[in-house]
């Protein structure tokens, strides 16, 4: 369904001129009629009052109004002669990459979109080391800092690659994680990753956009999402509202994959939650081989079970440079349905010998060699890799059937599996499944959302009843603290192999192993 009642309107106004008979001010005169509109109170800030004397008689009382819904209704924004074009900014704060949707908020059209890396990664790829940075002297002044700068530059560059202004944007909407949201916000991080994990705030009210330096309209409101506890942020709220599973009678799951597995599970009547570390190695970010999914990055990898032969597929089909997620999911896949990794996770050497080498005194399965690469060096996944990635897949299979087992139900029993985060349009569900990450339930049930964060923050620009819904999802979320389960370590240990120890969780993948391993030529 597609709610549309954005947080700007514009209001054109034929007022009538003042006189003896009609004395009333250019206040009460402009806030009748807008009053009328809209049918409901409006609220006129000091320095739009400021305006009226000029603008209205000098515009023979023809005039544009931009209004707002701000925290405690309509506001009166901008009074002008000329006509009006309202824009928003919806945000995706990520710890990795930040992504700006430049929204018309007439017609509630993403008009542009760019993506920038979070500048906060030379503090450190891991949250914690930048919560750490935080606790030094100007360690958070410079966190926000970075962040503020970045969102002024993306700013100036995405309005002028349209022919607008900063001062166009009147709304912004912004999702991220805990965490960085209260680097965005100036706020110390200290106690979320110390017991009891307590952030600064669950819920911020909305602030004028300026108030922490970001140069937009003077009146613009800034919504930063609320989160529900220090590992369960407002970009996972954004992802339940884009899925609509809180409306739904079915059970449905979310999950972001990424460095950490946020998990809802529910439907209209319930949601419980969870947050774990599943770890960077499934978004390549600690892999040999592995890099963001950019120009030149392998996106997709496939293995002849028969020929060994290898394609690949790279973004922009530049020469490649590394492997992105998504690929590495593939890869892995890949070289288990192969043979050229057994279910520990060890490269069979045997296998095939021209692309299982020792590079630098390891063991390595090379992808694309030396004569393929952008680089001059040869894309692989090394022994360490595999290893690490068996125990990212791990945690992630255990963090989802935790949360499952803490209902009494059985993966059997949802409806729909939404996937987002870096991985949400990309993974492969059936890959996926095959490395033991995602549980073996029919592929028609998953669901890529993509930038699910994102796209939240764009429907709080579309939708004004979208932040009260954002609440009511907040308050709805029974939270599983993931630090303190005793079961953990002990359900992680079996999933640390390929697919699983207990195959009987994996039944289409033990078909697919029992149809190579009978093979007389293995």
């Amino acid at each position: 369904m597609d709610r549309f009642d954005p947080v700007a309107r514009i209001i054109t106004l034929d007022l009538p001129r003042p006189g003896l008979d009609d004395n009333r001010s250019h206040e009460s005169r402009i806030r009748s009629a807008l009053e009328g509109a809209l049918g409901h109170p409006l609220w006129i800030p000091l320095d739009v009052c400021r305006t009226l004397s000029n603008i209205l008689p000098s515009s023979g009382y023809r005039v544009e109004a931009l209004v707002l819904d701000g925290p405690c209704g309509w506001e009166l924004a901008q009074v002008s002669r000329g006509p009006l074009r309202p824009y928003g900014l919806a945000v995706d704060i990520g710890s990795t990459t930040l992504v700006f949707y430049l929204v018309d908020l007439l017609s509630g059209k993403v008009v542009s979109n760019i993506s920038k890396t979070n500048p906060q990664r030379v503090h450190g790829e891991d949250i914690l080391d930048r919560i750490l940075f935080a606790s030094r002297d100007n360690g958070l002044e410079i966190l926000q800092s970075e962040l503020i700068d970045l969102f002024n530059c993306s700013i100036k560059e995405i309005t002028a690659g349209n022919g607008l202004r900063p001062v166009d944007i009147s709304f912004i909407a912004v999702a991220g994680n805990t965490t960085i949201s209260h680097f965005f916000l100036g706020l110390d991080p200290t106690h979320i990753c110390r017991e009891p994990y307590i952030p600064v705030v669950n819920s911020l009210d909305m602030i004028r956009s300026q108030e922490i330096g970001i140069d937009v309209h003077p009146q613009a409101w800034l919504y930063c999402f609320p989160n529900v506890g220090s590992y369960f942020g407002g970009d996972l709220l954004a992802g339940i509202l884009i899925s609509g599973m809180h409306h739904r009678e079915e059970i449905s799951m979310f999950v972001d994959i990424g460095t950490n597995a946020e998990v809802v599970l529910g439907n209209r009547d319930w949601l419980v939650a969870c947050a774990g570390a599943a770890g960077p190695a499934l978004e390549g970010g600690i892999l040999s081989c592995g890099m963001r999914a950019q120009s030149g990055a392998i996106d997709r990898v496939s293995i002849d079970r028969d020929s060994l032969a290898v394609s690949y597929h790279t973004i922009d089909n530049k020469a490649p440079k590394g492997l992105c997620g998504s690929a590495i999911i593939d890869l892995l896949a890949g070289v288990f349905l192969a043979g050229l990794v057994d279910p520990t996770g060890a490269l069979v050497r045997d296998r095939d010998r021209s692309r299982i080498q020792q590079i630098d005194g390891e063991w390595v399965y090379v992808v694309a060699g030396i004569e393929e690469t952008a680089t001059g060096r040869p894309v692989y996944l090394s022994q360490s890799d595999i290893k690490n990635l068996i125990r990212s897949k791990g945690a992630m299979y255990t963090i989802l059937n935790i949360v499952v087992q803490n209902v009494g139900i059985d993966f059997e029993d949802i409806d729909t599996f939404y996937i987002a985060g870096a991985f949400g349009n990309y993974v492969d569900p059936q890959k996926a499944i095959t490395i033991g990450m995602l549980p073996d339930i029919p592929i028609g049930r998953f669901r890529g959302l993509g930038n699910a964060a994102g796209k939240g923050a764009v429907e709080v620009l579309r939708w004004r009843g979208a932040r009260k819904e954002i609440e009511e999802i907040r308050k709805k979320i029974t939270y599983l603290e993931m630090n303190v389960r005793g079961d953990f370590m002990s359900q992680l240990t079996g999933a640390l192999f390929l697919p699983h120890t207990d195959l009987t969780r994996f039944p289409s993948v033990a078909e697919m192993m029992r149809g190579y391993w009978n093979r007389k030529d293995v």
